[in-house]
């Protein structure tokens, strides 16, 4: 399996030899850092813990420095779990960089959606409007919710007003445009989740088992 960890850059474009626009979201992926391996014996699953980001040290506390002093590796801002097929793949302190994905792959993207606050229906879910004509006072509210007497509530799972974003969100099936193994970047063919800056989870597509 093939995963890395990345920021969001933001979104370009490039073409290709035949003129073709490709909108592309760079991604700045990796080096990643193997800070802990887990086996089956010891923990019940395989998986490698990795590490990404540089960190102050006054920025960590006392249990995560003596993780990553115990594996002998530089403090890291974000620690994230691949499970993987073959533990015996990977020793601590290796570095995994972006060119384990080529162009053509086809990559999972999970991210943090961007927060919107409280929002009503129109925005949240997608609701028509009132009439806007003369004499209307209903234009942007939620509607009727229930019946009256019976059954007398709104029932559970009503759409209606509330929290927007800011949210685990996966995009599945992407395809990998580009990746630039000098500067550690990644072209990932469309939108991927989150603001600019933010951490994502770049994972082997699932179509492709």
């Amino acid at each position: 399996m093939k995963n890395i960890l990345g920021r969001k850059v933001g979104m370009t474009q490039v073409f290709t030899e035949d003129g073709t626009v490709i909108p592309v979201t760079v991604v700045e992926a990796g080096p990643v850092t193997v800070v802990q391996k887990k086996t089956v014996e010891k923990d019940g699953y395989n998986a490698i813990q990795v590490g990404f980001g540089d960190v102050s040290e006054r920025r960590l506390n006392k249990p995560l420095k003596g993780h990553f002093e115990k594996a002998e590796v530089e403090y890291k801002k974000f620690l994230r779990e691949f499970r993987v097929d073959n533990i015996d793949d990977y020793e601590i302190g290796q570095e995994i960089k972006v060119d384990v994905f080529e162009a053509g792959d086809k990559v999972d993207v999970t991210g943090r959606s961007k927060g919107k606050g409280t929002q009503g229906v129109i925005k949240r879910h997608n609701f028509g409007r009132g009439p806007e004509s003369h004499g209307s006072k209903y234009h942007r509210g939620g509607g009727a919710r229930s019946a009256a007497t019976y059954p007398g509530r709104v029932f559970k799972g009503r759409k209606g007003p509330g929290r927007m974003g800011n949210e685990r969100v996966t995009v599945q099936n992407l395809e990998v445009v580009r990746v630039d193994a000098d500067r550690n970047l990644l072209l990932i063919k469309g939108a991927v989740p989150g603001p600019k800056g933010g951490l994502l989870i770049i994972r082997e597509s699932i179509y492709n088992k």
